[in-house]
């Protein structure tokens, strides 16, 4: 394309500087015309042949044909030669764009090191399975998700989160598809199968973003289909209706004095050039597409168009707690045992309870207890979303978790108003006591929530902690309200209420991680997950994903989505003011072809520059 416009201008500058007449004339001037607007004659051609009329290139078919009609050779060439300079700005824009989302693409792994027998074997990663060791050398990719056993490396996770810092890791820490080894040998054991892996699900995302489009892509897309056969027969009209009438009417009015039919078609024409609306149908997708990779970019996927738009007008923002606001690293700081029951004996029973729970509360108690008697038999476990686990321990039947999973077992519970998170433990019907564990926040989330609240959003919090703990985390963090002891059930409730006190015209975002958060992020306007650690349900309900887990990246989306939708609108304020003025001085007479090339090229040039601004961090 750059060849064609350079030698287009070439050949322009030659017809300009060599004295010619007649068909020597139209000659000179054809070559720049076709070698810059061969591709548009054609594609213009081949439309109308399918039934795909009304296009920009039929409007610029017909208007620099007509203009080489009515021997207006240099217009014609110009026009053509300038929307070819717009197409190539465009080409370069798009380009951009891809590139800053194909980056993503590098993430994806090659290959792994497979460790079987003491060797090391070379597959696919869709081979490897869980529970399988792979080993990762300095300067390779992770390909697959999994937990260190032996080794330490610095990792630069930069494409997952866009963090410039690398991580440390060692052996026990959870390591994530798509981070590279700059430093140590790793050996991982492997713990999601590639489909279900980070890079997989990253990929999948960004894929997908394309297809949901938003409200001011699609309204582009239909006022185009209608616009444009609207605009080619108002140019006829203004063609053919003076041309009548200079042929009728005895006695003209003024302003059509003085004036011929010639005149009222290169009118027509300037007319259709004007018209033309790649302005909008060129930078209002590319605002929205390149919205979305610059945020790729820095570590949040957004899911389409539609929802960068939802994002940008949001005015109520919802917290989970614990994982969302608050680390979920929780330790056990007291252990509580009834009448009778020893201090071991019951965080035994719900360490054992909780050994093939993934929550944090039941890592935390793992590690509090040193795991001794691990051959105690375990069956019939039970994870119940926001209230414990229920399991058979040694034949026992054992019950770990809130005030509301007690009394679901018939379990009398006394009150603990100590501040921090309470674990019950039942065994067969009888209450043997509570663990005491406590929670830090994020270090970002105080300052997110801050932020907030200072461009006008109303913060909440959703936890299915006791009152007590969850008001302490909300005085903590500045937050406006706090609604805990809430079910998942009773999460979506609070969500619908809140939904109804949104002001119109505002959205509301829920921010969470866990299987339990599903169904409030889709029940959102906006969903957020956390995508680094957070749950396959939660990533998959949600409509944004912050692939760090940091809360400050929420505030950092509604800035990017709100100067997306900024910059939209400034395209299409500009475009149609622009096209409208001159429009309406083309039909009068005054302007000519080249302020109707400025109207179209030159305002399509302009946004889409405007547009390309949604690539800068």
């Amino acid at each position: 394309m750059l060849a064609r416009v350079l030698a287009a201008l070439a050949l322009l500058v030659l017809a300009w500087a060599v004295p010619a007449q007649g068909p020597a004339r139209a000659a000179l001037w054809l070559a720049p015309y076709a070698v810059a607007g061969w591709d548009v004659l054609w594609r213009a051609a081949r439309n109308i042949v399918r039934g795909q009329v009304f296009d920009e290139n039929f409007l610029m078919a017909v208007a620099t044909v007509g203009a080489f009609g009515c021997g207006e050779y240099p217009e014609g060439a110009a026009v053509m030669l300038f929307y070819q300079v717009g197409e190539l700005f465009q080409s370069v824009a798009v380009g951009r764009s891809r590139r800053s989302i194909s980056r993503l693409m590098d993430i994806r792994p090659d290959y792994a090191h497979l460790l079987r027998d003491g060797q090391t074997v070379r597959v696919d990663p869709e081979e490897a399975a869980v529970g399988d060791v792979i080993l990762v050398r300095p300067g390779e990719k992770i390909p697959l998700d999994g937990v260190v056993l032996n080794g330490a490396a610095a990792l630069d996770t930069a494409a997952l989160t866009g963090e410039s810092m690398p991580w440390q890791a060692g052996p026990g820490d959870e390591v994530l598809s798509g981070c590279v080894d700059l430093s140590g040998v790793l050996e991982i054991r492997v713990t999601r199968p590639y489909g279900q892996s980070t890079v997989a699900r990253i990929l999948e995302l960004v894929e997908s973003a394309a297809e949901k489009k938003a409200k001011a892509e699609r309204f582009i897309t239909r006022f185009a289909r209608y616009y444009t056969p609207a605009v080619v027969g108002a140019a006829l009209a203004l063609f053919l209706l003076p041309t009548l009438l200079l042929a009728l009417l005895p006695e003209l009015p003024a302003w059509l004095a003085g004036t011929v039919w010639s005149d009222w078609l290169h009118r027509g024409l300037v007319f259709l050039v004007v018209s033309c609306p790649c302005a909008l149908v060129i930078s209002i997708p590319l605002s929205f597409f390149g919205g979305i990779g610059g945020a790729a970019r820095q570590g949040i996927l957004v899911k389409g168009g539609n929802c960068l738009e939802a994002l940008a007008r949001t005015g109520v923002v919802v917290f989970d707690k614990t994982g969302t606001l608050t680390q979920g690293d929780f330790q056990v700081t007291r252990v509580c045992p009834a009448e009778g029951v020893g201090e071991e004996d019951l965080l035994a029973l719900a360490a054992l309870a909780e050994r093939h729970s993934g929550h944090p509360i039941a890592q935390s108690l793992k590690q509090a207890w040193k795991g001794e008697g691990t051959e105690v038999p375990v069956t019939g476990v039970e994870e119940r979303p926001g209230l414990g686990v229920t399991a058979l321990v040694d034949g026992r039947r054992v019950a770990v978790g809130g005030r509301k999973l007690m009394g679901s077992e018939g379990v009398a519970c006394p009150p603990c108003e100590e501040a921090g998170t309470a674990v019950h433990v039942a065994a067969d019907g009888t209450y043997l006591g509570f663990l005491l564990l406590e929670d830090a926040p994020k270090p970002s989330a105080a300052a997110a929530v801050a932020e907030l609240k200072r461009r006008g959003v109303r913060t909440v919090m959703l936890t299915g902690d006791r009152p007590a703990v969850g008001e302490a985390a909300a005085r903590r963090l500045g937050l406006d309200e706090v609604h805990a002891g809430l079910l998942p059930a009773g999460k979506v409730d609070r969500v619908e209420q809140l939904l109804k006190e949104t002001p119109a015209g505002r959205t509301l975002a829920f921010v969470g991680d866990g299987v339990n958060d599903a169904p409030v992020l889709a029940r959102a306007d906006v969903g957020i997950a956390m995508g680094a650690m957070g749950s396959d349900a939660a990533i998959e309900a949600a409509d944004v994903v912050l692939m760090d887990d940091d809360p400050a990246k929420v505030v950092r989306a509604m800035d990017l989505s709100r100067r997306c939708l900024r910059i939209v609108r400034e395209n299409i304020v500009f475009s149609l003011g622009v096209k409208g003025a001159v429009l309406v001085l083309s039909a009068a007479g005054v302007t000519g072809m080249w302020a109707a090339v400025f109207a179209d090229v030159g305002v399509m040039v302009l946004a889409i520059l405007n547009a390309g601004r949604m690539l800068r961090k």
